[in-house]
């Protein structure tokens, strides 16, 4: 057996132990975000316990008040395994650094013996990691880390930043090597972009909102009408010492699936060379891309393979035009016949969908038969005050999604509260590569949100006393 040089030794055993200590992070790291995960997900099982004994108006039961003391339970044993593995996590890492070379490299003992040399790649620098700044892996900003992807993939002279290889989705992407290469975007990064998705002008924010954490959903509900004679719950007058009379709920199963919505956006060299640019850029486009898909997807969706829109539900009225009324405009008769649709409920949370175009026509409306021209609609304060003006009381909110002036969906008078969405658990999930367009130096970000949305209703109702149906979302027939 040939004897090996002592110093091939003791590189072999670096390799591998820095080997083995990027797997160790690697692992730490995917663990943690399935265990903050988990968390999102015990939050939603004690919330919905909770919510179901308040809708029927009771004390839990033993056997809920037992879940749910098991559900605080474990909660409580993953907070502090979170803390562990990130206090165990830092200390692992501030003891990181290589130890180096500790024999002469030209001390060979038997030149015949071939050694397999470790192989020329980038470099991977062993730094520390802030422990403070877990939820963006130690980076300071978004633009910060795109630069740092930038200079895995050029073999820059820093090598590969210790902040990307601790939190790769794969071993491949720690090299910055071939197809597969890609980095997953920060926690904190990603949230950031899904509260601005979740911003002032979005009408997902408006929405019922539930969360899951599988690809699909499925929900009870009861369309029983407080005043329906039959069906469902029912409540009655009863004389001294006569028999009760009964009634049982009247509960459908809703089974929907959640729909998958990406955004592929390249960053440019330009970009990456600007932090700052960088971060403005991303936080403002990939929000502005979904907030639109989602809103059109809430008014206009088909349900196949997104949502199902407003003016697609079985469920919606349609309020008809005036007799002889021009086309492309909107008349005073028209609001007081949509609001008058409205289901009575449901007017103290609803909104009106606008076609920005509309909006002349909203300014210029005057109730008839007055002596004095009496505007019907006005900005609040006048024409100073934001964000929103109201009519009848609720808020004109302009929207994109809104169809042209004259046509069905121009104007739509809404209870968003009545429209159910499902957002998968953790919300965005984003990546980034240099190897898609690398050939034109630029970064591809991809995000991927899963998300559901469909009416409560699956259909109008009728009133107690007169034949007009009602509903939770009323529109105006073409003109």
């Amino acid at each position: 057996m040939h004897a090996i040089n002592r110093s091939v030794l003791d590189q072999v055993q670096n390799i591998l132990a820095g080997f083995g200590q990027s797997m160790r992070v690697y692992n730490d790291a995917t663990k943690l975000e399935e265990l903050r995960d988990e968390l999102v997900t015990l939050s939603e099982q004690a919330k919905n316990l909770q919510a179901k004994s308040d809708a029927e108006k009771r004390a839990m039961t033993d056997e809920e008040s037992a879940e749910i003391a098991g559900i605080f339970a474990r909660f409580e044993a993953v907070e502090e395994e979170i803390d562990r593995r990130e206090k165990i996590q830092d200390t692992v890492s501030r003891t990181a650094a290589p130890s180096g070379r500790k024999t002469d490299p030209d001390d060979m003992v038997d030149m015949d013996v071939p050694v397999r040399q470790p192989r020329a790649s980038r470099p991977v620098s062993r730094q520390p990691r802030d422990a403070g700044d877990v939820g963006r892996h130690g980076f300071r900003s978004f633009g910060e880390f795109a630069q740092a992807v930038k200079a895995a993939v050029r073999a820059s002279p820093g090598g590969i930043d210790p902040r990307l290889v601790a939190n790769a989705p794969t071993t491949a992407s720690t090299e910055g090597t071939g197809a597969d290469g890609g980095f997953a975007v920060p926690p904190d990064f990603r949230t950031n972009i899904m509260v601005k998705v979740m911003g002032e002008d979005s009408l997902l924010s408006r929405t019922d909102q539930l969360t899951s954490s599988s690809n699909s959903i499925t929900l009870p509900k009861d369309e029983t009408t407080p005043w329906q004679t039959s069906g469902g719950i029912q409540a009655a007058w009863e004389n001294e010492m006569a028999q009760l009379t009964q009634s049982k709920v009247a509960l459908e199963q809703n089974t929907i699936r959640l729909n998958k919505l990406t955004a592929l956006v390249p960053v440019t060299e330009e970009l990456l060379e600007d932090a700052p640019a960088m971060a403005s850029y991303m936080n403002r486009k990939a929000p502005e891309k979904f907030d639109f898909k989602i809103n059109d997807a809430i008014v206009n969706g088909t349900g196949a393979g997104q949502p199902q829109g407003i003016l697609n539900a079985a469920s919606l009225v349609t309020v008809s035009k005036e007799s002889g009324q021009a086309a492309d405009t909107v008349v005073f008769n028209n609001i007081v016949n949509m609001y008058s649709r409205l289901y009575g409920p449901s007017r103290s949370g609803a909104v009106w969908l606008a076609n920005q175009d509309i909006e002349p026509q909203l300014l210029g409306m005057q109730f008839p038969g007055t002596g004095t021209a009496v505007p019907v609609y006005l900005p609040p304060g006048g024409l100073s005050a934001a964000p929103y003006g109201t009519l009848m009381g609720r808020p004109v909110i302009p929207t994109q999604a809104a169809q042209t002036l004259g046509d069905v969906g121009d104007l739509i008078l809404v209870d968003l509260r009545q429209y159910m969405t499902a957002v998968k658990t953790g919300g965005i999930r984003a990546d980034v590569s240099m190897h898609l367009w690398f050939d034109y130096d630029t970064l591809a970000f991809r995000f991927i949100l899963r998300v559901a949305g469909q009416p409560w209703w699956s259909s109008v109702i009728g009133p107690k006393n007169g034949s007009n149906t009602l509903s939770w979302a009323v529109a105006l027939e073409a003109r």
